[in-house]
């Protein structure tokens, strides 16, 4: 069973998510963007999801930081999945360095699906 940290202040989507990938990955979640480093560090989970709009610093600036981490070796390669608002916020997600995305609302399928590729690409 792998590890999943989710950013999210909406108690609805960490209970989709969990429901969703809670039979093969253990999620974790963080109720801010700020937060989302010290956890990677803490957990070192095989992925992480970002809710766009999440606490004090956003899905878009926490995927940025998190890749920056990355590069300068201050955090292990770790897939970011971003969960947008709308279809129209595909443009901020490609500039988000993030590995992947999804729109909500969320079908289970779908995120089961990508959280599995990403999670497996990863190992």
């Amino acid at each position: 069973m792998s590890d999943v940290l989710l950013a999210t202040d909406a108690d609805w989507l960490f209970d989709d998510i969990a429901a969703a990938l809670g039979g093969s990955h253990d999620v974790h979640r963080v109720r801010d963007g700020a937060a989302v480093a010290p956890a990677v560090e803490q957990i070192e989970p095989q992925l992480v999801i970002l809710d766009l709009q999440v606490g004090n610093m956003g899905g878009v600036a926490t995927s940025i930081f998190l890749k920056q981490e990355v590069r300068a070796g201050r955090l292990p390669e770790t897939p970011v999945l971003l969960l947008l608002d709308r279809k129209a916020d595909e443009f901020l997600a490609t500039q988000s360095d993030a590995d992947a995305w999804l729109t909500k609302p969320l079908n289970s399928l779908e995120l089961s699906r990508a959280a599995n590729e990403l999670v497996d690409a990863e190992q």
